[in-house]
Parts: structure tokens; sequence; C-alpha cells
């Protein structure tokens, strides 16, 4: 008889297995598939990145775009969002929500989470020092997305002035979807990845009250699983595996550029935002934007601050927010298709509480795929803004 997964507890809530779904914004993580991982008994994360498209009925648009922060990331939206999310769960697990610091109105997507009633809020993209003092007065558990054991020393005792310490804390390795925390060239090298950082930061989180750690990055079964909390991690948050499920928010489209993906696909890239991204290289977009297309672009939902209303989208030749909108609507020529190392294991659909019971030990995870053993992500030269870092 396999071993279940045990429980984990942060601040007021527990949940039946220490999984957390990573939120995944434009439309991949709302609450059809955050809903139904907290039924599922795990933390079901919402992300609040790009809510505009969800229902676009009272949102201004332009050109099919939402226009201006007030629109992309929409506050009503937001909250009914989470509201449904909350009521799919039936009372199971947790549900959360990622805000990323980079995005435009941070401060203002807090607290319409926390008005919604989100039980957690993970935040990185960005050092969310601010965090606690948006936060305050709430009860809300708050995790924020780490690198290193230094950015936990530094967030710690930055957020000790406000009178709270996390509840919880992500370390997310280079291995994931979207952006990263590392430069491009760290990345690549070995001290940098996931297994090698997790014990000074686990340490680190042990000297400041032991705290939970929960990491991610190419976690993609029970067994990963079972390694890092045998490590001492008290959980793992997994993203690009939830993308394979029937109640993900992503589009059948989305779903299928995954399912279609080889492991050579899915490399990473540059981004407006300044720090490399990992996602899907083989789509239209990206061979136009390998191919080294520069297409005037105007800046509509000024989404991210580091983008500078559009500057940064122009010297890499695309908009983050129109792309991942049109990804979020099934659009292959223009849309951007994040996914982590591992998205090339997708192959099929099941439904999340199939997924959660293989992740879990409930039942056998027969899922197989073909490994491709041939092939190493190589560095490549992506330009100067690849070497930015958290």
């Amino acid at each position: 008889m396999p071993s279940i997964l045990p429980p984990l507890k942060i601040r007021n809530f527990t949940l039946q297995y220490p999984i957390i779904q990573g939120g995944m914004g434009v439309g991949i993580s709302w609450d059809s598939l955050a809903g139904a991982v907290a039924r599922a008994g795990c933390g079901g994360t919402v992300s609040s990145a790009g809510t505009g498209y969800w229902n676009t009925d009272n949102i201004r648009l332009i050109n099919g775009r939402p226009l201006k922060p007030i629109n992309f990331n929409n506050s009503p939206n937001l909250m009914d969002i989470i509201r449904s999310a909350k009521e799919k769960s039936q009372g199971n697990g947790a549900v959360g929500v990622n805000i990323l610091c980079a995005l435009t109105d941070y401060e203002r997507q807090v607290k319409d989470a926390i008005k919604a009633g989100a039980q957690y809020i993970i935040s990185g993209a960005g050092l969310p020092l601010r965090l606690p003092e948006f936060a305050s007065g709430s009860d809300v558990a708050l995790i924020p997305i780490v690198s290193s054991a230094r950015v936990v020393d530094l967030l710690c005792k930055r957020w000790k002035r406000s009178g709270r310490l996390p509840d919880a804390i992500v370390l997310e390795g280079p291995k994931s979807g979207g952006h990263q925390g590392y430069t491009y060239e760290q990345c690549f090298k070995s001290e940098y990845q996931l297994e090698k950082v997790t014990p000074a930061v686990l340490e680190a989180c042990r000297n400041w009250g032991n705290i939970p750690l929960i990491v991610a990055g190419g976690v993609w079964d029970k067994k990963d699983i079972e390694r890092f909390l045998d490590m001492g991690a008290s959980g793992v948050q997994m993203a690009t595996r939830f993308i394979g499920t029937h109640e993900c928010d992503a589009s059948p489209v989305f779903k299928q550029v995954l399912i279609n993906a080889r492991k050579q696909d899915i490399r990473l890239l540059k981004s407006p935002v300044g720090y490399p991204a990992r996602g899907v290289i083989t789509t239209p977009l990206m061979q136009r934007v390998r191919a080294g297309v520069r297409p005037k672009i105007p800046c509509i939902s000024n989404c991210v601050t580091p983008c500078d209303h559009g500057k940064e989208s122009n010297k890499v030749g695309y908009c983050i927010a129109d792309s991942l909108g049109d990804a979020c609507n099934g659009v292959v020529d223009s849309g951007l298709f994040f996914s982590g190392s591992n998205g090339y294991r997708l192959t099929k659909l099941q439904s999340v509480q199939e997924l959660v019971e293989k992740l879990a030990g409930v039942r056998e995870d027969t899922d197989i795929w073909e490994e491709d053993e041939s092939y190493t992500e190589k560095m490549e030269d992506l330009g100067p803004q690849q070497s930015a870092s958290l």
C-alpha cells in the first residue's frame, strides 16, 4: 500500500495534502481550476493577472485589449473569481491568490483579494516588501516567493517591522514556467537548481521560527514531492501539470499546444518584464521574435511596471499582456504559452481529483510520457535584458 502524503498547515487553515497549485495568468488559473484543486484538498490559487479577460461585459477595450490597469487587472472580476472559486471548493482545501509585485496597482489587488475572502496571498516577480502593510488588519496568510536564503533574511527583517513574518515561503527554482527569479546564466548553473538551494533556504526558514517552506519549479509527481519532503520542505507548489486537467481555465487550444510540445520546444525566452521566462518557443509569435521581427507595439493595458509603458515590449518584440491574453483566448498566431520545463510530459487531460489522488498516493500514477534524454537545454544569446535578477 503506497504511503499517503501528509497534511500542510499554514496560519489558520490546513490542507489535506501538502500541494499548492501555482498561480498562472492570464486566464490559466481562475475559478474553475482553483476551486477544483481546493475541493480536492489542496491549495487552489487564482492568478490576479489580466482578470479583465475573464468577463469583458463591463471592461473598456481597445482592439480587444483591456484599457489601462483598472481594466486589465479588474477589481470586480478578481473578487468575483475568488468568490466563485471558494464556492466551487465546497469548503475544502483553501483558495488563495497569486499577485505579482511587478503588476501595476499591486496594492489595490492585494486589498481586493482580501475583501473577496482569499485565504492566502502568494507574491513574487519582485520583492513584496510592503505586503504586510497592504494586508494590515487581515488574517490572510502571506506567502512570498524567494530564490535564495538571502532573500528570506531580507524579507523577514523588513516584515518584522510591520509586526508579521511570512506564514510560509515558496522557493521557486529555475525550472518553473513563466518568469524566473534568476539571471539567464544562473538558470543553467548547478548551484542555483532547486535541490541545491533548498538546504540553505530551509535553514533560513528555521532561523526565523520554523516558517513552512514550499518548493516549486520542476516538481512533477509523487516521487518528486516525497524527495523534497524528505529534505525538510513542508509542501510543494505545482503549476504546469495542472494545465493538463479538464477544469483548468486555459482554452482547449492552450492545452493542446502543451500536449503537442516536445522537450526541446520549451525554452527560456526574452520578456518585456526584464527577466528570463520559460515557455513554448515553436509558436508563430516566438518564431517571429527569434527572427528579430520588431513591430511597433502600442501599450494599451500598462500591465507591469518594469515594461515602462511598452518601452521594453518594443525592444523585445511583443507585449506580454496582449500575448498572454491571446493565449488565454486560444489565438495561436500571437499567443504566448508559458510552461515549466516538464510541460512536454503532458500527454492527456484528466480531472483535478484524479491528478491529486495520483500525486497524493491515493491511486497509482500511470501517466506515461516519452522521455527524450538526448536533448538538454543549452544557453544561447538572448540579449542583455536577460541578465536582470530579482
